[in-house]
């Protein structure tokens, strides 16, 4: 098990903290009116240099795009994209795969083909995994992204306000993180942080054995194992809530099948992850938990927190609002 880094450590006080609004890029696609709604709300909300927002077009938000549309697409983004850009937001909800990889993936690390050979098979490792760098692109040569959902105009202005109000306290909170009966889904159960308080930063931290949580009114984490996660509606996440489920395809966000990750943004949390293809149950293609709680505790905002927290990332695709930081100060 890792040990969980308290605030006040070495580690915890290094420049690891704190992507800046001047640091990411946002994109609009100008063929779906919620992108271009819902990001000029954005760029308002975080005061985003105008300079910052990238504009494309891409008709009938397909689910996932092929090699050479994804070529095509990021070859326009990247030519908008100044040197200072650590990061980028994609302000839609499709397209989220580019064949058996996550769009997210694709565009920070490349688009890894031979896992669409094998998607059961190992991944690549992503040289970000745990890493303290506040500049990925300057140290690493890859800029971290994410997806903004647009379903609904309302809802996603909803998450960019709880996002900004978490930078205003720190709550006292809770992570709660669950062993569920569905075994095969509790791979990454072992690096659960350590039960108990971390005072410096007004968290509790808890483990419980159960299907679902019930009735939590204080949730700033919550992870759990299952396909689908029940009573949702009975709880409430605090502004800056991180929140996931291991489970073959969480990222298939717009599928029929198991959860979508997108439950849990409606659900009140800040930003999630799912795999967009069967990766099967590695914990090193899921956020490791320790890892996650560790960066964020830290002051990394969700977009850092959540990227360096995933060992092998090629088929997961990181949605949400990516400056959300509560423990930045």
């Amino acid at each position: 098990m890792l040990g969980l880094l308290l605030p006040g450590s070495a580690a915890a006080q290094s420049p690891s903290s704190g992507l800046q609004a001047a640091q990411l890029a946002v994109v609009i696609n100008d063929s779906e009116p919620n992108s271009v709604e819902i990001g000029e709300y954005y760029r308002q909300a975080r005061d985003i240099p105008a300079k910052n927002m990238v504009h494309v077009r891409i008709p009938d938000r397909p689910h996932k795009l092929d090699v050479e549309q994804f070529r095509q697409l990021k070859a326009q983004i990247d030519a908008q994209l100044g040197p200072e850009i650590q990061a980028v937001l994609m302000v839609w909800t499709a397209p989220y795969a580019v064949e058996c990889n996550s769009i997210t993936s694709a565009f920070t690390l490349g688009y890894d083909a031979e896992q669409c050979l094998k998607l059961c098979g190992p991944g690549k490792p992503s040289a970000y995994f745990n890493a303290s760098s506040a500049r990925p692109q300057a140290d690493f040569g890859m800029r971290l992204s994410m997806l903004m959902p647009t379903e609904s105009v309302t809802q996603a202005k909803a998450l960019i306000d709880r996002a900004v109000a978490s930078g205003f306290r720190t709550p006292t909170a809770s992570a709660y993180y669950l062993t569920t009966s569905e075994t095969p889904r509790n791979s990454r159960a072992p690096f659960f942080p350590r039960a108990g308080q971390v005072p410096q930063r007004k968290l509790t931290i808890k483990h419980l054995s159960a299907d679902s949580l019930d009735g939590a009114r204080d949730i700033m984490v919550y992870q759990t194992g299952t396909a689908r996660v029940a009573k949702l509606e009975t709880l409430r996440f605090l502004p800056g809530a991180l929140a996931d489920h291991l489970t073959s395809t969480g990222g298939d966000l717009l599928s029929n099948g198991q959860m979508s990750s997108l439950r849990w943004l409606e659900a009140g949390a800040t930003a999630s992850y799912g795999t967009v293809t069967e990766p099967c149950n590695y914990w090193q293609k899921f956020p490791n938990s320790t890892v996650l709680l560790q960066h964020y505790l830290s002051g990394a905002s969700a977009l850092e927190a959540y990227w360096r927290s995933v060992a092998w990332p090629a088929q997961g695709v990181f949605i949400g609002e990516p400056l959300a930081a509560p423990y930045h100060r």
